[in-house]
């Protein structure tokens, strides 16, 4: 591939690794073979970067891996193996997804030729308002909304896996939910960042005697190295493959859910306030997972595909993308630059489409891009960036030479959690699946379903909580609230070339564009362009960024009038925890996991031989 810019790598990563897996019975019981939470005898670590033939899977956990790479190679797709990991990265990743949450995915069928996307974003209940998240006329404040059941969102997730095992899996959620049982009831090692997580969180979660019992064992974090089991969900799980999504949506696992939300399980002598939710179990009948149209832009003779709103993830990247692509260089400058516009014009613009009209065929135009993009100089615009008018009438560069007006600005960005996680699969007929899932900040709103062995997420603070007239994403009764996730997808002639996606709230937005820049506008390979140091500038007075960007990139950009920050994390200094795969051709495919971010990821590949 010619590029039309190059720059060298700032990181380089080892030679590509692979992870041999003989081929299996494909009428055998869906199984993760090794003992989950353990490696296995001859069975290596976790790596970071595998290349071989035949499916592909990369998640931030090996666990997970192994469990979506034992349904393809027992002869499942790659939305079963999706579907499979989500379920098993509920067991190990539990303070970033589980079934309470939600997600948004993105599927290239290859028997159709077609991207498809499927919505499960969590909805807020009918009785909710656009003043729930205020008292007295002022919002409450944040940490307290997110530690409550005000906050717990109804679920998505759920619906979303029946749904894409039906339109385009093989397998039943019964086999498809199998191998996240097998981790659950076996266990999985506690990890350093298992035990940061529930160290961050211990304080909360000591204070619901459901969360406790299960994450603070004899009062304590689980310590590194030891085997952590949870029966409850592995009994959830069984339960819902015998019963289906109904047990949840209007039965009796939903009544449970509701009762938690509504009377949240504070120990008693806890000091903390925490106010009950609004979630009704004719919330939980209600709920339907949605087909949308997936977001799409032509960039560099390429097409890419990402998720429409109530993502703003697909619109953000895609617009940044476009102005980049109207730009006579690229440089780091003018990366950052064009995520401010982009920034911008989410806020000002995006939320729930069913409840606001959003002008994403504008926001998505080359002519709005090229308006915007001339807004770019050889310093950074003052801050904050005006939204533009992505109105179908594009001429030169509005707002140019006039100080913006007040209500120009856009909404300011909101608190949005840092975790959530991502996962590519692809198969061996050419399938390929790029899934965020979440349940909003790390552990949620902190409240384990009793008995259960599942955190309620928190996603309903991903709303504004106003005041604020005229804001896109202010609670509604049904509404989604926007998110971040960018699950994206890249065809070329047709066919698909590279997936991607991350965790970390706005950030992630950053991060698959950052990663887009480094490899089609710097050069870099794809582990490389994972690796880099991030900077993530959201149309904010500072770029937060990590300290490998600030010392390669810090003295031009402050030259420029950028300022850095160190991002806030969790862990400080640390921007996402992305994966992706890249079709390297003949049917090769190359999946890619962190190398040290959120402790590295697990890339596998069916087989090193064609």
């Amino acid at each position: 591939m010619s590029f039309r810019r190059l720059a060298v790598p700032f990181v380089g990563v080892a030679a590509s690794l692979a992870l041999v897996i003989p081929p299996a019975d494909a009428r055998a019981p869906i199984t993760t073979g090794t003992p989950p939470g353990s490696q296995g005898h001859g069975q290596p670590a976790k790596v970071p970067v595998a290349e071989g033939y035949g499916g592909a899977v990369s998640t931030v956990d090996l666990d997970a891996s192994k469990a979506a790479l034992s349904v393809l190679k027992q002869g499942g797709n790659a939305m079963d193996a999706a579907v499979a990991g989500a379920a098993t990265l509920g067991v190990t990743e539990p303070y970033s997804a589980g079934l309470s949450g939600g997600g948004f995915l993105v599927y290239y069928d290859a028997r159709r030729g077609k991207v498809f996307t499927i919505d499960g974003r969590e909805k807020a209940p009918q009785a909710m308002t656009e003043t729930s998240f205020q008292e007295n006329g002022v919002a409450i404040p944040f940490d307290a909304a997110v530690t409550s059941g005000l906050s717990a969102g109804v679920p998505g997730g759920l619906a979303q896996w029946e749904l894409a095992l039906r339109r385009f899996g093989t397998l039943s959620l019964k086999r498809a939910l199998q191998p996240a049982i097998d981790v659950a009831t076996k266990g999985f090692t506690v990890d350093q960042t298992f035990y940061d997580q529930t160290a961050q969180n211990a304080a909360r979660f000591a204070d619901f005697t459901s969360t406790a019992s299960l994450y603070l064992p004899n009062g304590a974090p689980p310590p590194v190295g030891s085997v952590f089991r949870n029966p409850d969900l592995a009994a959830t799980y069984r339960e819902l493959g015998r019963r289906g999504g109904d047990w949840l949506y209007g039965g009796k696992l939903g009544e449970e859910v509701v009762a938690t939300v509504k009377s949240p399980p504070v120990r008693p002598g806890s000091t903390r306030v925490v106010r009950p939710g609004l979630m009704e179990l004719s919330d939980l009948r209600a709920y339907r997972a949605l087909e949308r149209a997936p977001s799409k832009i032509s960039y560099n003779g390429m097409d890419v595909y990402g998720m429409a709103p109530p993502s703003s993830g697909g619109s953000t990247v895609g617009e940044a993308l476009n102005i980049l692509e109207a730009l006579p260089k690229v440089g780091v400058h003018e990366y950052l630059e064009a995520s401010r516009l982009a920034f911008a014009d989410r806020n000002k613009f995006v939320g729930d489409p069913d409840y606001v009209d959003v002008p994403l065929k504008g926001l998505l135009s080359d002519g709005f891009a090229k308006e915007r993009a001339c807004l770019i100089g050889h310093v950074a615009m003052p801050n904050p960036a005006a939204p533009g008018s992505p109105d179908g009438s594009y001429g030169g560069c509005q707002i140019e030479g006039r100080p913006l007006a007040a209500d120009e600005a856009g909404a300011a960005e909101k608190p949005e959690g840092p975790e959530t996680t991502h996962l590519v699969v692809a198969d061996r007929w050419g399938d390929v699946a790029a899934y965020n899932i979440t349940i909003e900040q790390t552990g949620g709103n902190g409240m384990v379903v009793p008995g259960r062995g599942f955190l309620l997420n928190n996603e309903l603070t991903d709303f504004t909580f106003g005041p604020a007239p005229g804001d896109p994403n202010l609670p509604a009764p049904g509404k989604r609230p926007r998110s971040s996730m960018a699950p994206t997808i890249v065809l070329k002639n047709g066919k698909p070339l590279l997936a991607v996606g991350s965790p970390g709230g706005a950030t992630i937005i950053t991060t698959v564009l950052q990663i887009l820049v480094n490899r089609y506008e710097f050069g870099m390979s794809l582990p490389d362009a994972v690796a880099a140091p991030r900077g993530s500038q959201r149309n904010a007075a500072a770029t937060q960024a990590e300290q490998g960007f600030i010392d390669r990139y810090g003295a031009e950009l402050t030259a420029k009038g950028h300022t850095l920050t160190i991002a806030p994390g969790p862990p400080v200094g640390e921007i996402g925890a992305a994966t992706g795969l890249e079709f390297l051709g003949r049917g090769k495919v190359q999946a890619v996991a962190e190398p040290s971010r959120r402790g590295g990821g697990s890339a596998l590949v069916v087989s090193e031989r064609p």
